[in-house]
């Protein structure tokens, strides 16, 4: 019989954990852990390493680029969607807080304005009678919603720089997830605004919204959608100086703020508006925001 190579057996016991723990929590390494990217469960077993975070030609608050280390941890491939929502929703009975309020954030594209609109929640995104498509990544959900569902299925939500870490997808120094061209070989390979935010949409990319998991190429580590399509909610604190003085191993924000940090921009993001499709950009928002082109997806520690 041939003999396993070390990097097989490593690999072969890190799913034998993770399927055994359900993916909690796992006591954190010493130090990064030198893993092949695998699937399971749909998720993608991301090593750990050292990498360069922010940037240095972006805005002030994503400066300086620093170095800091992740551990190797697993991530959900796409956003939660519509239809994973509801399985929680389902089991739980649990009411987000867009219903609790009665309300939520809807973008006005005609006055390029953001209202309050009754009525409006993960069922219902853009307006009270609408209907989302359930492979649709799954919008209106505050960071609590967010981190009840992630509780729920035994993960939890991305610390900033696990979730910069994974977007870069083991690509150095690029502004976006899959290089430094926008549009590499002259089409869209994410879903953002093209056209002049918010009067025209050019409908490039195929879709004038949220577009469906999965359609558009994953980046390096087989990750989809991290750029575009809807804004990521973090583990996070946010704070514009935070990367003044951030810590180096396995960072995990500010001890408290007002505010967690939302990354990856969103199908409202275009050239002429907010460019925060890069793997750099950072934004924030309170923990009881609901919007329509704001979702979520999951992580847990890869133990050994």
């Amino acid at each position: 019989m041939a003999r396993k190579r070390p990097k097989q057996i490593l690999i072969a016991i890190l799913l034998l954990v993770f399927l055994a723990s359900g993916c909690r929590r796992a006591p954190a390494p010493a130090a990064a852990v030198p893993l092949t990217p695998v699937k399971d469960q749909g998720m993608v077993l991301i090593k750990g390493a050292a990498f360069l975070m922010g940037t240095n030609d972006g805005m002030p608050y994503e400066a300086p680029a620093h170095e800091v280390e992740v551990r190797s941890f697993w991530m959900d491939e796409h956003e939660v969607t519509v239809a994973d929502f509801a399985k929680f929703v389902d089991a739980t009975g649990y009411r987000t807080d867009a219903e609790k309020f009665g309300w939520s954030g809807v973008l006005n594209l005609k006055k390029g304005e953001w209202e309050r609109v009754d009525r409006v929640d993960w069922r219902h995104p853009d307006a009270p009678t609408s209907q989302p498509n359930t492979a649709e990544p799954v919008c209106q959900v505050s960071w609590r919603d967010a981190a009840s569902y992630a509780q729920w299925a035994g993960k939890r939500l991305p610390t900033e720089a696990e979730w910069e870490y994974a977007a870069r997808g083991g690509l150095v120094g690029r502004k976006y997830a899959w290089g430094d061209e926008l549009r590499p070989g002259g089409k869209p390979v994410a879903n953002w605004w093209q056209g002049h935010f918010p009067e025209q949409n050019t409908n490039e990319d195929g879709f004038i919204g949220r577009a469906p998991i999965g359609s558009f190429p994953p980046n390096g580590y087989g990750l989809y959608d991290m750029a575009g399509n809807v804004w990521e909610w973090c583990a996070d604190w946010y704070a514009d100086d935070y990367y003044l003085h951030p810590a180096r191993d396995n960072p995990m924000g500010p001890a408290s703020a007002s505010e967690h940090v939302i990354r990856g921009g969103s199908w409202m993001c275009s050239e002429n508006f907010c460019t925060n499709y890069r793997v750099a950009a950072r934004s924030h928002a309170t923990p009881d925001s609901g919007l329509d082109n704001l979702g979520f997806r999951c992580v847990c520690d890869a133990g050994h």
